[in-house]
């Protein structure tokens, strides 16, 4: 009895990025000649030439169910709008992106619907308490008040933060605990894919630590995925399966951490850490800013 072959599925991954690319389009940056007349210099200001910036280059990435996916780069580099792209808040100029099999182009609303994003520059109603402003986002997600509260509450336990100030106005709170209702206005929904675009910056110590910990759990216990960008080599050390480092818009390397230290020799015998590798490929510190 002959068998037939059947074709082997390919796995559906939480993240696929495939060769995405995105460009923005600028006035170029001339310098204006001072000795010109002042007419000749506003003609010569609106003359200006358009130059094209490529803020993602041809970059290409998967995230299985439970991992957590690192991306390491200087400001500027490109991680934050490969985020935005992922996020549908962007639309790649080529390649594609889905998310559990989903393109986020052509099926955002419902890529919308399993997603959410933490970003440094989140915004609040800030007149409104930490539990007002993550019971007004659960409502436009059909959460009731009742509910939303309950969790919002429990989020932010979790996290760390200081029960008696959750009514206290947000123009009250400090950088570090507003991030904290960042982090939990993004996980009311419980998100199957987990989008924290460098989650932890300007937190103290022991709030970054009540973070970490936090997403560690939400890796174990729901097993999302979860894309992180961050500064912090310790940080990606202890939460990422997988690290990228991406420069100029592009990816110079990936690999868990132990390949990529693999890859630069070690420093007076001492073995290479995470921040050689990264000033190795780049010629750069992670805190420096992209030209």
């Amino acid at each position: 009895m002959s068998i037939e072959e059947k074709e082997v599925e390919q796995p559906i991954h939480g993240l696929s990025v495939r060769e995405v690319t995105k460009d923005f389009h600028r006035t170029k940056r001339t310098k204006l000649a001072e000795n010109l007349h002042f007419y000749q210099r506003l003609r010569q200001f609106f003359k200006r030439e358009k130059e094209t910036i490529r803020a993602v280059d041809n970059i290409s990435l998967e995230v299985g169910i439970g991992e957590i996916y690192g991306i390491l780069g200087a400001n500027g580099s490109g991680k934050s709008t490969l985020i935005r792209c992922i996020s549908t808040l962007l639309l790649p100029d080529a390649g594609s992106i889905h998310v559990f099999g989903d393109n986020v182009v052509t099926e955002s609303l419902k890529v919308r619907q399993v997603m959410n994003r933490v970003s440094v520059e989140a915004s609040f109603f800030k007149r409104l308490s930490s539990t007002e402003n993550l019971i007004y986002a659960a409502r436009l997600y059909g959460i009731s008040a009742e509910a939303a509260e309950k969790k919002a509450r429990e989020i932010l336990e979790r996290l760390g933060f200081n029960a008696a100030r959750m009514d206290e106005e947000m123009e009250n709170l400090s950088r570090g605990m507003q991030q904290k209702v960042a982090i939990a206005r993004a996980l009311l929904t419980s998100p199957m894919l987990l989008l924290l675009d460098e989650p932890t910056t300007g937190l103290d110590p022991k709030s970054k630590r009540d973070v970490q910990a936090f997403i560690e759990d939400i890796r174990r216990e729901r097993h999302a995925v979860i894309v992180l960008t961050t500064h912090d080599m310790a940080e990606a050390e202890r939460l990422c399966d997988k690290i990228a480092i991406i420069d100029k818009g592009r990816f110079i390397a990936e690999g868990t951490v132990q390949e990529l230290i693999a890859r630069v020799p070690s420093l007076n015998g001492a073995p290479a850490t995470l921040e050689d590798v990264f000033i190795a490929l780049t010629g750069k510190d992670i805190g420096d800013e992209e030209e």
